[in-house]
């Protein structure tokens, strides 16, 4: 009985000690040494990543920020090399391409070089050098597209050489694509451009501001590839470039980087802005499943849509050379076909009686955008050797019956036999097939 009372009098005494320890450890003196630990670990973290991006930057050597705000060398040798703290600039890679300004672009470019003649060298140059296989509509179609926009959408299943395409194209003129891997999370700007570092005093600056950048000391075509761009929504990353290439002045396209000027800023920044290159071309891949978004229509609208939904059998191709192709070659290219193959009278009035029966039926209209697109896109197709019908029955299906699928299904299918036989009684029953195609997917999808 006493080893009973014993053991029940030590049980007591463990209770009550860890009572005592759990009292302890919640009390307010307790959680405000948490937040001390707590506090001082995320120091840490932050003192870690900031000497980790000063040693990147720096060559291994830890960067010093003095009371000016710019970065100063390690030390006294570093200092008198560059000719003092002052000298360093914030923008490491623009200031790098501003010392090697005179070395970008070609010395000559290529002459006689036609249309017809690009689209043919560049599909054999894919076939023949980089073992990649198109059909030469889809050369056409590539190239009036760019004729048309600077932003390029490249649809359809995936191993049809999307991708490929854009980069087979940067190969060909003797200037390497830049892909760009579209990230889940983008949201803005900042996430194409960089943004500025308060630790560092540096900007952190994406292979896209050097390339824009460097672009405008060139005077070759560049490619750049969002590659995935709708894993993503493209109409917020890439907003405000899809409003400044709707400026008709291509010397009024500025993106802001910083909002503000330091004196040793690159040469090329206006106000802490960088002029978005008339030579750019932007190239998004796109694929439509769970994991992406949907491309709205302010995005469809501005861009070029080119769906590649067949592999092209292979073929043989000549050994063909690049073609060194400057953007202003190519512009003058695209006036002499806009010249020489204007729309002609019969398939402008028909546009005109097709846009009449969309807007009465559908309250659908083309739109002056749309109907500037499809004036520079025929006869750019028609200059690569293709026909004018086939390159208005493909711009009609992607920027016109495409708005389509944001009609009510049941209107659609009790109206879409009528829309039919208008296309049918305006050009034939053997022409537009891609339009007559695309009607017919949607009723079997509504």
């Amino acid at each position: 009985m006493l080893q009973f009372a014993a053991f029940l009098a030590n049980m007591m005494n463990k209770i009550s000690a860890t009572e005592t320890i759990t009292k302890y450890l919640t009390s307010d003196m307790a959680i405000i040494i948490y937040l001390f630990v707590v506090l001082a670990i995320i120091m840490i973290l932050v003192i870690a990543i900031v000497i980790s991006e000063s040693k990147k930057k720096g060559g291994g050597e830890i960067t010093i920020i003095g009371s000016n705000g710019i970065p100063s060398g390690g030390n006294s040798s570093d200092a008198e090399s560059t000719g003092g703290d002052d000298d360093v600039s914030r923008f490491c890679m623009l200031s790098q391409i501003d010392d090697q300004r005179n070395t970008y672009g070609h010395v000559a470019y290529s002459k006689d070089v036609t249309l017809e003649k690009v689209c043919e060298d560049f599909r054999n140059y894919a076939a023949s050098r980089l073992r990649l296989y198109y059909n030469i509509d889809d050369i056409r179609r590539f190239i009036a597209g760019m004729a048309v926009s600077k932003i390029i959408i490249l649809q359809g299943m995936s191993g049809t050489g999307k991708t490929s395409l854009a980069h087979a194209f940067g190969s060909f003129i003797d200037n390497t694509s830049t892909v760009i891997p579209v990230q889940p999370m983008w949201k803005e700007r900042t996430d194409l451009l960089g943004y500025y570092n308060e630790f560092t005093k540096r900007f952190n600056e994406t292979l896209l501001l050097e390339k824009m950048y460097e672009a405008n000391y060139s005077k070759d075509m560049y490619v750049t590839v969002l590659d995935e761009m709708n894993i993503a929504r493209v109409e917020y990353y890439f907003a405000e470039f899809l409003s400044l290439l709707e400026l008709p002045n291509p010397d009024e396209r500025y993106l802001e980087v910083v909002s503000d000027v330091w004196e040793n800023d690159p040469m090329q920044l206006k106000d802490g802005r960088v002029k978005l290159p008339d030579n750019m071309w932007f190239i998004g891949t796109a694929n439509n499943d769970d994991s992406t978004f949907a491309i709205s229509d302010k995005v469809y609208d501005r861009a070029m849509i080119l769906n590649l939904d067949n592999k092209c059998d292979r073929f043989a191709a000549p050994v063909t050379e690049k073609t060194f192709l400057s953007a202003k070659q190519f512009a003058e290219l695209v006036e002499e076909a806009k010249s020489e193959y204007e729309v002609s009278r019969r398939n402008k009035k028909r546009l005109e009686m097709l846009d009449a029966y969309l807007i009465e039926h559908f309250h659908i209209t083309f739109g002056n955008r749309i109907m500037k697109q499809i004036l520079t896109y025929i006869p750019v197709y028609i200059s690569c050797g293709g026909d004018e019908l086939i390159a208005l029955d493909d711009i009609i299906a992607k920027k016109v019956i495409r708005k389509l699928e944001t009609q009510n299904p049941i209107y659609l299918r009790n109206s879409a036999e009528g829309l039919l036989n208008c296309i049918e009684e305006l050009f034939g029953p053997d022409n537009m097939n891609l339009c007559k195609e695309y009607i017919h997917r949607l009723l079997r999808n509504a």
